[in-house]
């Protein structure tokens, strides 16, 4: 077995097989592309076609996903989640090159990291950092997040964070500041257990802090990154940029908020307190939610 000099920052490390670690991650991470919405990456979960990726990567009923041999496949959309950003996507083939599952419970910051993705169109790009730490971040909510010292561009979304014996440890969604935030391993298991929320809104969204001079005592909210068209939040109006308060019984308080009343009965009407533009001034609408089921041709959630 092969090794590798791992240059991070101003550290060096060799790492044994680091060749071979990287290949086979290349080969577990897909390129997900959606209609009109560009491309991301998504993660071969199990050798039976099972596909991870972010909620803000698929934005068509039927992506297609790439394979690193060059195979495409139409993919059934199995379950989504706004509030973790996560969705699971299936598609007809067998035998494929499964990520390993590592427990991102014992991830601890000095700790080498590997994100493979698809960034700006470059097919299997690599890049390494060091874990930074684990858990919430000022402005985001409650949710915790693998935080690493490595640069991602658009197209990452929704590939692997992986350590240094090629161990998933989670799915990188974004980056805030110089940081690359993954949503733990631990975490996506958790939202491949429950599946699908019952309900479905229609909307990708981000956990942001509320400025506070506003003039009321919402300090957080969810800022409406996408809409879905044809979504119920799309039929209410609502639009990429407003920021969700919660509904005129309880503000959110997380990201797990709008997981959890999603949760609940399937077809209903939520009242929705929401900020646009001004901040000063709290508005209101009515969206009515629909229940799990076929939308167009397809699967939707």
């Amino acid at each position: 077995m092969s090794s590798a000099s791992v240059r991070t920052g101003a550290t060096e490390m060799a790492v044994a097989g680091f060749g071979e670690i990287g290949e086979r991650l290349r080969r577990a991470t897909v390129l997900v592309r959606s209609q009109n919405r560009g491309s991301g990456s998504g993660i071969l979960w199990s050798a039976d076609g099972l596909v991870v990726t972010n909620l803000h990567v698929i934005q068509s009923i039927r992506p297609t996903v790439a394979l690193w041999d060059g195979r495409e496949f139409e993919a059934a959309v199995m379950a989504r989640d706004p509030g973790r950003d996560l969705a699971s996507l299936k598609i007809r083939a067998s035998d494929l090159p499964a990520a390993s599952a590592g427990d991102s419970s014992r991830i601890r910051p000095g700790e080498l990291a590997i994100a493979i993705g698809n960034p700006m169109g470059f097919v299997g790009a690599m890049a390494t950092g060091v874990v930074h730490g684990v858990g919430p971040l000022q402005g985001l909510g409650s949710q915790s997040w693998v935080q690493a010292g490595i640069r991602l561009a658009p197209g990452n979304s929704g590939g692997p964070l992986a350590n240094a014996r090629g161990d998933l440890i989670g799915v990188n969604t974004m980056v805030a500041g110089r940081l690359a935030l993954a949503i733990p391993v631990n975490t996506v298991r958790e939202f491949l257990m429950a599946g699908s929320p019952n309900a479905w809104l229609g909307v990708t969204v981000r956990a942001v802090r509320i400025p506070g001079d506003t003039g009321h005592e919402r300090a957080f909210g969810l800022l409406v990154l996408e809409v879905a068209q044809g979504s119920p939040a799309a039929n209410a109006s609502l639009l990429p940029g407003d920021i969700l308060l919660g509904t005129e019984e309880a503000p959110f308080s997380g990201l797990k908020s709008l997981s959890a009343l999603l949760g609940g009965p399937s077809a209903r009407l939520i009242r929705f307190e929401f900020l646009r533009g001004d901040y000063q001034q709290i508005r209101r609408v009515t969206v009515r939610l629909e229940g799990q089921g076929v939308w167009g041709s397809g699967v939707a959630a």
